[in-house]
């Protein structure tokens, strides 16, 4: 059978037992790349997604969102004949992901020790919030702890100085769902070279803390990191903001290089500022940054957000607007890249999916 361009995984089964949104990302990733997903959950609530948020008839938009593309099933791995139904289903996987605190798998008779001898080519990959050791190993924890604890959380702040919760979760995101794919990939590659298999252990404060980069160039350069929404990328400088319209909405303006933030000046109507930038000494977060940041304050505030997307629209200076989630969903370059699918769910109807996020070509 010849594979699809697309479906890269295809023949690669992987057994899921977590709950909520990092492991049920990664493993739709997954199954996006082809993979054959057996979502399993135990027989009473199950995945907690299942009820979080506004049910439908049967379950929440939520879990619809993380958990295409999956076959569900049953399974109690506290009774020993559904755990030795398990087991034997292991011998038959190539990935297990799950997402207990650590130590969990074992009592439940289901750790690596054990899986392992039923599959020396089995990859698992236990995601966590603090790894399966150190002093947090034990501890719950959710997505604003991880990046609490990363030093991330500490520069993205409100007007008012207080940190401010994007709705990204970044260290479920990126930290749980996006370094498991990355692990669980490398791996398979390893066991298709002809290694064993093995376990990873992801910790999403980890994987946060690794990718805290800016924060981490700062403390290297001046031994303390910048003041909190005063960096190069968190409003220190006016070529890469956010400015609210007359209407109350939003544009961002990412002219970082000199080039965008000189064309940017002209769409404005104010070249005496292209000389203005970090590029050429304007200090971040200094006095004439800030100066220049209140005039283009100012400036956005005079015309409403339509009105400033199409003086943009044809400069090439990386200004865009700011949309809504619904708004993005009809955006034209959604629709042409293919991430906006209206698919039927079997209890809840028609609903708005997202494309996979990678593409895979000839």
């Amino acid at each position: 059978m010849t594979q699809p361009i697309d479906k890269p995984l295809q023949g690669i089964r992987v057994l899921d037992l977590t709950r909520l949104l990092p492991g049920p990302v990664a493993t739709m990733h997954l199954a996006d790349m082809g993979a054959e997903v057996i979502k399993i959950e135990d027989p009473g609530p199950g995945d907690y997604a299942r009820t979080m948020g506004h049910v439908g008839n049967e379950v929440s938009q939520f879990f619809i969102a993380v958990n295409r593309g999956k076959r569900e099933m049953r399974l109690d791995l506290k009774d020993a004949a559904q755990r030795d139904t398990f087991l034997k289903m292991v011998e038959q996987a190539d990935v297990v992901v799950e997402s207990f605190r650590p130590g969990v798998m074992d009592r439940l008779g289901v750790g690596w020790e054990a899986l392992k001898a039923r599959n020396p080519k089995l990859v698992m990959c236990a995601i966590s919030g603090y790894g399966k050791d150190g002093p947090h190993a034990q501890l719950a924890g959710h997505d604003i702890n991880y990046i609490g604890l990363a030093g991330m959380l500490e520069q993205n702040v409100g007007p008012d100085g207080t940190p401010a919760l994007g709705n990204l979760q970044v260290g479920d995101l990126l930290g749980g769902a996006q370094a498991a794919v990355q692990g669980i990939l490398a791996a398979l590659l390893g066991v298709r070279n002809g290694g064993p298999g093995r376990f990873i252990d992801v910790s999403m404060t980890d994987a946060v803390f690794a990718h805290n980069i800016m924060p981490l160039v700062a403390v290297n350069n001046f031994g303390k990191p910048a003041q909190p929404g005063r960096d190069l990328l968190t409003g220190g400088v006016p070529c890469y903001n956010v400015y609210r319209t007359s209407d109350g909405r939003h544009m961002a303006v990412g002219a970082l290089e000199l080039k965008f933030w000189q064309a940017c000046c002209d769409v404005l109507g104010r070249p005496e500022l292209k000389e203005q930038h970090w590029s050429l000494g304007q200090e971040v977060g200094g006095a004439e940054a800030m100066h220049v940041k209140a005039e283009l304050d100012q400036l956005f505030a005079t015309e409403t957000l339509a009105v400033w997307n199409e003086r943009f629209a044809q400069a090439d200076c990386c200004v865009t607007p700011i949309l809504r989630a619904d708004e993005a969903l009809a955006h034209p370059l959604m629709q042409a890249r293919g991430m906006v699918r209206k698919q039927q769910h079997p209890t809840e109807g028609d609903y708005w999916a997202t494309g996979p996020a990678v593409k895979f070509h000839e």
